[in-house]
């Protein structure tokens, strides 16, 4: 039989505060510790890309946050990109909870269905109104939008063009810069 231990955000801090978890990639997903895998070189170049990019176009409407946490009632997962709301002060004593977030981008190579499942029901879960999983085999966005009884009610497929981000609907970001 058997057995799993579920824990708390409070008890999952306690265990960070220890240093236990120092040196491992993991993300804390509905009361689990979760082995991350090694983040590749072309997913590195990727994210670095897209983080440059967003930053640019969103710079002094928002923050780009770069795989740190965002704390949700069971979860604090560590999305690739969180694009969250100003002050950065906001964020001196918590991480970002889902009201101060436009919205997340996670980037897939090996974990492309771990992002589309477990992460999108999370994500849809605490009312997350957009989310994007850049899928680094098919050069390709999987878009997400308006989360309602644990999944988005829109999901898109997007390989070209621009997205106009629901928090910033006058501000085009280019797909094509995803890819550079």
């Amino acid at each position: 039989m058997k057995t799993l231990i579920k824990w708390t955000i409070e008890e999952y801090h306690k265990l960070i505060n220890t240093g236990v978890l120092n040196q491992k990639n993991v993300e804390f997903i509905e009361g689990e510790i979760i082995n991350m895998p090694p983040e590749s070189p072309f997913h590195r170049y990727i994210n670095e890309g897209i983080t440059d990019y967003i930053r640019n176009v969103l710079k002094g409407l928002a923050l780009v946050q770069e795989a740190h946490p965002i704390t949700l009632e069971n979860s604090e997962p560590e999305p690739d990109l969180a694009i969250i709301k100003l002050p950065r002060n906001r964020y001196r004593n918590h991480h970002p909870y889902p009201e101060d977030i436009f919205w997340l981008i996670e980037i897939s190579n090996t974990t492309l269905d771990f992002d589309l499942n477990e992460k999108k029901r999370i994500y849809a879960q605490a009312n997350i109104p957009e989310y994007w999983v850049v899928d680094l085999k098919n050069y390709q966005i999987y878009l997400f939008r308006n989360p309602q009884n644990n999944n988005y009610e829109l999901e898109l497929i997007i390989n070209q063009g621009k997205i106009n981000a629901l928090a910033f609907p006058n501000i085009d970001i280019l797909v094509s810069k995803f890819w550079e």
